[in-house]
């Protein structure tokens, strides 16, 4: 997470709110020096030695302090200041030491400050070379007033204790300050750093897909991310969820009753639940966020996102069973195929017979057909799509059919609107799914006893051409055609429900699209391709 150099990375000394407040006690001291100096408070101290002396540093030295504190907002001079400020005030507490003999140990004890102050913002070098300057200019003081024969108001021990004083409390405050501006940097990078996981983490909740809800005590939504609110919103879940502070009684109120049973004790497994119309269902989990804690945390695992595991575990268990059924098929079509063939070349068999033979091998070869097909979507190989003329290829594809039907009464016929209707599809798959749709046709597309009619109907729209199959049975229930195209979905008892997915998968492996089209009457089915120079839209 990016954030600008705090002063303490960029020069090695406090922020300049802390220098502010040094200048600031600089011109305070100047201001009490100053009013002892001129104000009547004087006659609280001893007589001065040097009464000009004092007037003239007492003088001279706040205007320098207020100089430093205005100055003192620059941040590029601030080191400078800081160690030029404090060898002026070790050079006016020398002379105002000396000038007010009375003062003195109140001004040294004053510059212990500045000295302790200025170490702390500069190089160690740097502030014990002003702690020496004290020190050095405390003897100079001591030892002018010995050579002027001045009131003896110091010993050399007290020189003694200051000297140490100052020279121990600026390698101390240095080590304090040094230590500070330490925790300080590692202060804003551990912050840096939990600000990132912050981040982070938000985001991962976020695009979970899992929904995750925390909600309070009283039954507010304080978060929800991206995937609860879809699932309770429907849509993309922009309804204003995600933003928090809504009931979820208002929200979802079968969820909020589960919520209730689930704090009550309730330990029964519940069933999934739908939360909006045209979302999935979703099975809710639900956890506290602390022990004690009556915020609750709600996970709303989509039930469909499992079934869809689940279903592509199955299917590729299916791809590596056909794969090896398909090799079991093989063998006996190949045998009936070429029993067939030494059959034809008979002398004894009459035209009927002759045709049947044909009619087997045509057969062969269509099983054939399906079982390279049904090999070649558990392997996801790409079709081989070609240009077409539906028209023709659904009149040969009926004729064809005609002669295996089982029933002489049952009817199949074909509708095209033009003589030519262009499209590009694999021509095996596209066999393929029109025989599975006509199978269902005549199986379940009668009412009753009365004979099967299926139309076939060609035709194009656009950029688009279209195949319709159509019965006039009892239809689908509305339940069942939600499902329709889902693996192992079957309405008899002797269906494997294979039929419909693979003719859906054959048809999405062209560009094409296999879709169920409500009707008053019968079931209608509906593939939509591309036309040569076309693209298919989406559905």
């Amino acid at each position: 997470m990016p954030h600008s150099p705090s002063l303490i990375d960029r020069i090695e000394s406090i922020p300049r709110r802390e220098l502010y407040f040094f200048a600031l006690y600089r011109v305070l001291i100047a201001s009490l020096i100053a009013a002892l100096v001129f104000s009547p408070l004087s006659a609280l101290m001893s007589e001065a030695h040097h009464p000009p002396l004092a007037r003239a540093v007492s003088l001279g030295y706040l205007p320098v302090a207020l100089g430093l504190l205005a100055w003192g907002r620059d941040e590029r001079w601030l080191r400078p200041l800081v160690f030029w400020g404090a060898m002026v005030d070790i050079l006016a507490a020398t002379l105002l030491t000396h000038a007010l003999p009375g003062a003195s140990a109140g001004i040294s004890m004053s510059l212990l400050f500045n000295i302790s102050a200025a170490a702390t913002m500069l190089p160690l070098s740097r502030g014990l070379l002003a702690a020496l300057a004290a020190s050095v200019a405390t003897v100079v003081e001591f030892a002018w007033r010995e050579l002027e024969a001045g009131p003896d108001t110091r010993s050399a021990a007290e020189l003694a204790m200051f000297i140490t004083s100052y020279l121990a409390l600026a390698w101390i405050s240095h080590q304090v300050g040094s230590r500070a501006r330490r925790n300080q940097q590692l202060a804003e990078r551990r912050g840096a750093e939990v600000a990132n996981l912050f981040e982070v983490n938000e985001l991962i909740i976020r695009r979970l897909r899992t929904g995750v809800l925390l909600v309070d005590g009283d039954g507010r939504i304080v978060l929800a991310n991206e995937a609860a609110a879809a699932l309770l919103e429907g849509g993309d879940g922009d309804g204003g969820l995600a933003s928090g502070d809504l009931p979820l009684a208002q929200v979802a109120p079968e969820l909020e009753r589960r919520l209730q049973r689930w704090r009550n004790g309730w330990a029964g497994e519940e069933l999934p639940l739908r939360l909006a119309d045209g979302q999935a269902e979703v099975q809710p989990r639900f956890a506290r966020l602390f022990a004690n804690s009556d915020q609750a945390l709600l996970f709303l695992d989509d039930t469909s996102v499992v079934s869809r595991r689940a279903e592509s575990l199955t299917l590729s268990t299916l791809g590596r069973f056909s794969a090896s059924l398909a090799h079991e098929i093989r063998n006996p079509l190949a045998a009936i195929n070429y029993a067939t063939q030494l059959l034809k070349e008979s002398s004894d068999l009459g035209p009927d017979d002759q045709r049947l033979l044909q009619i087997i091998h045509q057969q062969c070869q269509r099983t054939n057909g399906i079982v390279e097909s049904v090999l070649a979507l558990a392997r996801r190989e790409r079709a081989t799509p070609e240009n077409l003329d539906l028209a023709s290829f659904v009149r040969r594809f009926v004729l064809d059919y005609q002669q295996t039907l089982s029933a002489e009464t049952d009817d199949v016929r074909c509708l095209a609107d033009a003589s030519s209707v262009p499209a590009v599809m694999d021509p095996r798959h596209l066999h393929q799914v029109l025989t599975a749709l006509v199978h269902n046709a005549l199986k379940y597309g009668r009412d009753g006893d009365a004979p099967a009619r299926v139309r076939i109907e060609v035709s194009s729209a656009g950029r688009h051409a279209r195949i319709d199959v159509i019965d006039q049975g009892p239809g689908i229930p509305g339940a069942a055609a939600a499902q329709l195209f889902r693996p192992f979905f079957t309405t008899s008892e002797h269906g494997t429900g294979l039929g419909l997915y693979i003719a859906g998968e054959l048809c999405r492996a062209n560009q094409a699209r296999l879709e169920h089209v409500p009707a008053e009457r019968g079931a209608h089915f509906r593939i939509v391709m591309a036309a040569p120079h076309g693209a298919l839209a989406p559905a």
